[in-house]
């Protein structure tokens, strides 16, 4: 009998230390798939970021060398180069202050005349410009712009020690026709695109530029690679002829985008790839590089405390387990108690950081929607506003009519701008809290007859088209409310403005009538309130957007941010009252209304 029980006691034993070895193995295991599917989701979630960051910076960048063609248009256009004066202070005059202006992306401005002869030229301090009198009819650049008369875009080439590339911009007389001499300018390559990234350390995201070719024209990877081609011999022994790197570059060089992962040995890379669209077409391109480490980084911090937590976990474990030993079965069941409240402590900290990274993806979705809408809206205005600046101050305009209706375009997009950065500032303020209100008693009835002669002068605005009739239904007895006068008039006016954008022809009603019991209630269970209601004709609100109607952009249509509504509700819910919207049970249209306590 002793012998048997001794055999049982061996057999449980041994059965106990398989089970912890199988148990600690299982572990390791477990974490290690853990750890792989972090950093893989981490991966992931970096390459359609990075995605979006390169294609963001080639945008910029695009933009960017736009605006210096745009300024060379202007100058080869301007009346003092269209007669041929390449000398006079006038002339000077307005190219130097180009060069003010746009010295921050260029380095040199200059003239040449029909003869490829620099007649003027402007530089910074202290650096060599372009020679007065130098002949440059051998400069590849000027000989393309004198074969197509249209503007070029250099390769990129050493000059003085630093790698440039050169824009010009024929000047042709538009009576005539006759080519009168060229406008052009420099822009050292490292300088100009460390404006939109690190160019020079290794060690954390770079930039890689490259002309049509395949020159490097800025190269965070190492300083010797500016000049290199990509394909060339240096270059490959550097990255090791990877072909992963060699095939995405070629992509690139092509004009497409791309990303991909790869290690030449100098560690694990992730590179996204996006040419650089100017006057339409892909001229330059540029990569983003970033060192896996760095997106490891901030989590093995947090998998290194989780190993201490585990090794911890462990060493207890084992100890138990010895503890086990000596008491044999006694404690089987705490154990199995304690090994259920570990892995349940282990499925929770595994939907803590499912949740924060599901949080992390919203957050990044909602910031690239709103960089995308807001770089929408001001390009949009400040594009006309930039070229027809530039037709009053360099063109003739046929008489008064016209300057006034170039100046009604230009103010129309500069109040554009107005409205949205006055928008972006009270979402700012919405969302940190700090949306400050000046009350004051006033009457409500005269604020929405002021609304309606606004929303009737942006009616006559808008289109001749539209026939919109706007009614007022408001009582004989005067409303007295104790709110902030200007932001009830903001709420009044993007409501009658959102009306007005989906009424094509019909009618849109304004009434106001006191109401009890749709705020929240007072110590008697209830207070005085009213009820402010714009019923329109218009197309009505899509079923989809109604349950998310008052949030940032679910309302967005054409020609706004999709803000109004949104900052119409916290406006109101600041107050103290409450905004809603519903469809008209005919069919045409919709109603919004809002509530606001009243003072008598």
């Amino acid at each position: 009998m002793d012998l048997i029980s001794k055999r049982i006691r061996e057999i449980g034993i041994i059965s106990i230390i398989l089970i912890v070895a199988f148990s600690t193995s299982l572990l390791f295991y477990i974490q290690n798939i853990t750890e792989q599917e972090i950093k893989s989701n981490l991966l992931s979630q970096q390459n359609q970021r990075q995605i979006a960051s390169t294609k963001g910076i080639s945008l910029h960048t695009g933009s960017d060398l736009n605006l210096v063609v745009g300024m060379l248009d202007g100058l080869a256009n301007s009346l003092y180069l269209q007669q041929g004066d390449f000398y006079s202070n006038n002339a000077s005059k307005l190219v130097g202050e180009k060069y003010t202006q746009f010295s921050k992306v260029i380095d040199k401005l200059f003239l040449l005349d029909k003869n490829n002869v620099v007649k003027l030229s402007f530089s910074p301090a202290g650096s060599e410009g372009a020679i007065l009198g130098a002949d440059y009819s051998q400069r590849n650049w000027v000989v393309d712009t004198r074969n197509i008369l249209k503007p070029v875009f250099s390769n990129g080439f050493e000059r003085q020690g630093m790698y440039t590339i050169f824009i010009s911009y024929p000047i042709i007389n538009r009576n005539n026709g006759e080519f009168l001499g060229i406008v052009a300018t420099s822009i050292p390559t490292v300088p100009f695109f460390a404006r939109y990234g690190n160019v020079e350390h290794i060690d954390r995201q770079f930039l890689v530029a490259y002309d049509a070719n395949g020159t490097m024209l800025a190269n965070g990877a190492s300083q010797t690679l500016v000049g290199q081609n990509f394909f060339g011999n240096f270059t490959q022994q550097f990255i090791k002829h990877n072909p992963t790197l060699n095939n995405l570059t070629r992509i690139l060089l092509a004009g497409g985008a791309g990303a991909a992962v790869y290690n030449y040995g100098k560690g694990e890379r992730i590179t996204t790839g996006s040419p650089i669209i100017v006057n339409g077409k892909p001229l330059y391109f540029v990569q983003v590089v970033t060192p896996t480490t760095q997106i490891y980084s901030d989590v093995n911090d947090l998998l290194s405390i989780e190993n201490v937590k585990m090794f911890t976990l462990l060493g207890g474990t084992i100890a138990a387990v010895a503890f086990l030993i000596i008491l044999l079965f006694k404690w089987t069941g705490s154990l199995n108690r304690e090994v259920k409240r570990r892995t349940n402590q282990l499925d929770i900290s595994n939907n803590q950081l499912a949740l924060a990274n599901e949080k992390l993806k919203i957050r990044d979705k909602m910031q690239e929607e709103f960089i995308n809408v807001a770089a929408h809206e001001l390009r949009t205005p400040i594009q006309p506003i930039i070229g027809l600046s530039e037709v009053l101050r360099y063109k003739k305009t046929e008489g008064e009519v016209q300057r006034n209706k170039i100046l009604d375009v230009i103010i129309r997009n500069a109040k554009r701008l107005q409205t949205l950065s006055e928008d972006i500032l009270d979402v700012t303020r919405i969302e940190s809290n700090s949306l400050l209100l000046n009350k004051e008693k006033f009457n409500l009835n005269l604020l929405l007859m002021n609304a309606i002669a606004d929303s009737k002068n942006y009616i006559a605005n808008k289109s001749k088209d539209n026939d919109i009739k706007i009614e007022s239904v408001f009582g004989k007895e005067e409303i007295s409310i104790e709110a902030d006068k200007n932001r009830i008039n903001q709420v009044t006016l993007n409501l009658l403005i959102n009306a007005i954008k989906f009424t094509r022809q019909g009618n849109i009603t304004i009434s106001a009538k006191k109401q009890e019991g749709l705020g929240n209630a007072g110590s008697d269970g209830h207070h005085d309130g009213v009820v402010v209601a714009i019923k329109d004709t218009g197309t009505g609100i899509d079923p989809a957007i109604l349950p998310k109607l008052f949030t940032k952009f679910a309302s967005s249509s054409d020609g706004g941010t999709g803000l109004g509504l949104f900052i119409s509700k916290n406006i109101v819910e600041a107050h103290g009252g409450r905004i809603w919207a519903i469809n008209n049970e005919n069919g045409g249209g919709a109603t919004f209304s809002f509530w606001l306590p009243v003072t008598g």
